[in-house]
């Protein structure tokens, strides 16, 4: 297939793309950098979708968005973290729509974000979900892919927890902390820690693309989710360091405002439609996932 990516040269892209070449497949990266570094097995980007050729594309994989915890949740940044995800689905669609062959399936990011404050319960794709930011970015992300199902289009929406792999995403700003024995819990520690290896996050996407009987939303975690607290306890055994300085949750509001939010939120989050169609996961337990992590 010929498949176009957005976000390709981000944390999860840079691992898919060499994934996916290896697969015989050929790779376009619609970009918004002037002189982009490719990954491994991009042959091709464009600025603009009106530079593809047309009907030359089979495929659209969809991990655009600003950095949710890059910075400070601002109402400026807020709406820029709705518009890098809603607007950029939004375009792909219209570019889809005006096709005469329409790529056969969109498969479009989205985040455990959705489901909100879940507590202890168990959290599948058919989970109700509780209001508050990231749900209504999530729910507004995923409403603009789902416009492309009329066109004919096979829609999958990955849901996905935290991504633990080296080189970048959450666990990269934990590890200095904890590398010098100064990190700990969260709050209490309690809340519920959705976690996913980076490798096993490529395979979804590459699994999603292969199997055509897949659509609409599938949670992308481990199926041994852990508490914060365990957490913790697992990271610092895996760098042979203590973890005795927990961050209280009044400090981490103060810190960061809402965006404690994604620190602390709980959802005990499931992959119950991946296991039921098949999926297989590389790192199912937390501990050997840490190790090819740090």
């Amino acid at each position: 297939m010929r498949i176009l990516i957005t976000g390709g040269t981000g944390f999860i892209g840079k691992t898919l793309c060499p994934l996916l070449a290896s697969q015989g497949h050929e790779l376009v990266l619609w970009t918004r950098q002037l002189k982009p570094k490719l990954p491994e097995g991009v042959i091709d980007y464009v600025h603009e979708l009106s530079e593809l050729e047309e009907n030359s594309i089979q495929a659209v994989i969809n991990l655009a968005g600003a950095g949710i915890a890059d910075k400070r949740w601002s109402e400026e940044r807020k709406q820029l973290l709705i518009s890098s995800r809603v607007k950029t689905t939004e375009l792909l669609v219209e570019w889809m729509e005006a096709q005469s062959i329409k790529p056969e399936v969109l498969i479009s990011a989205s985040a455990v974000g959705y489901y909100g404050e879940q507590g202890s319960e168990r959290v599948t794709e058919q989970t109700q979900p509780v209001a508050g930011f990231t749900h209504d970015l999530c729910a507004a992300w995923e409403a603009a892919a789902l416009t492309a199902e009329k066109l004919g289009i096979r829609v999958c929406l990955v849901r996905t927890g935290v991504v633990l792999g080296q080189g970048g995403g959450s666990l990269a700003k934990m590890l200095p902390a904890f590398r010098l024995g100064l990190g700990g819990r969260l709050g209490s520690g309690q809340h519920w820690f959705p976690w996913i290896h980076l490798d096993d996050m490529a395979k979804i996407y590459a699994w999603l693309l292969k199997n055509e009987q897949a659509s609409g939303v599938f949670n992308a975690s481990a199926p041994n989710p852990v508490t914060n607290a365990e957490f913790t306890k697992a990271l610092g055994k895996a760098l042979n360091r203590p973890t005795i300085f927990p961050m209280p949750e009044a400090v981490l509001k103060v810190l960061f405002g809402e965006m404690a939010e994604l620190l602390l939120v709980s959802a005990k989050m499931l992959p119950e439609q991946l296991e039921k169609e098949g999926f297989e996961f590389i790192y199912p337990d937390l501990e050997r996932a840490l190790e090819k992590s740090v």
